[in-house]
């Protein structure tokens, strides 16, 4: 694990330092008003809520107004003060990470309009079982992406990736048995689409999680892991935290 002091150091300049926690502070909060979003579009679809599916879609527009609002303080960062080697990682860390969130926050408005939709047709329990499942892992690892950034540990960062793994394995087991509803009750084939629809969203939802806790090992370790695969991102930290504790 790294501290906060091991990732970004402290300048003489402690505007910068303000500036810095700032940005990151924003990045967080706006990694929190996501996971509601996502948490709330879960509950509109499972619970038939088509006002609360309506809200979250509504909502859309204030993650993008974040994402635009922190792009534009590290844009201003990066020409005003120049960060070099683990400062820049940080900037850089963030804009790619408000990225990702506001992908989860389109996946979120997606379910949202996919929840109405299901309402608007009547209630059916098919498919939320798997929905329900497959969400509450996708937002364990979001809060866990998230927290690995906010206290810079690697190690957290590498079991976001390692859940992914499970997620994907749980999607494809989904995907079977929406088809082998489909089969069973052609009737169901509208219906049981829109839960596909949901459930993709959320293995992609899944999928920016993984890619902010890639971000996280960069930031900590300064070696970009995106096209490495598990195996190697594994490697790499376990070698970084065999070298500190040495």
């Amino acid at each position: 694990m790294k501290t906060d002091a091991g990732v970004h150091s402290h300048h003489i300049s402690q505007q910068f330092n303000i500036e810095l926690e700032e940005i990151k502070g924003s990045m967080l909060e706006m990694g929190g008003l996501v996971e509601k979003q996502l948490a709330d579009a879960l509950s509109a679809l499972i619970n038939a809520d088509s006002e609360l599916g309506r809200t979250v879609r509504e909502h859309d527009d204030a993650v993008n107004d974040m994402e635009l609002t922190i792009d534009d303080a590290c844009s201003r960062v990066i020409a005003r003060r120049q960060p070099a080697a683990s400062d820049l990682r940080l900037v850089m860390g963030i804009i790619k990470a408000i990225n990702d969130l506001e992908r989860i926050g389109d996946e979120a408005a997606k379910i949202a309009k996919l929840a109405v939709a299901l309402a608007d047709e009547g209630d059916s329990s098919k498919g939320y079982f798997e929905v329900r499942h497959i969400g509450e892992r996708v937002r364990h690892m979001v809060n866990m992406a998230l927290d690995a950034f906010a206290r810079y540990d690697a190690e957290a960062a590498l079991t976001v990736a390692k859940e992914d793994v499970n997620v994907d394995m749980e999607y494809s087991s989904a995907m079977r048995e929406m088809i082998t509803y489909m089969i069973e009750d052609p009737r169901s084939i509208s219906r049981v689409m829109n839960i596909i629809w949901a459930l993709r969203s959320l293995e992609r939802a899944g999928d920016h999680a993984k890619n902010i806790a890639e971000h996280v090992v960069y930031m900590v370790m300064g070696t970009d892991v995106r096209h490495a695969g598990l195996s190697s991102m594994e490697k790499q930290v376990k070698s970084e935290l065999g070298s500190n504790n040495s």
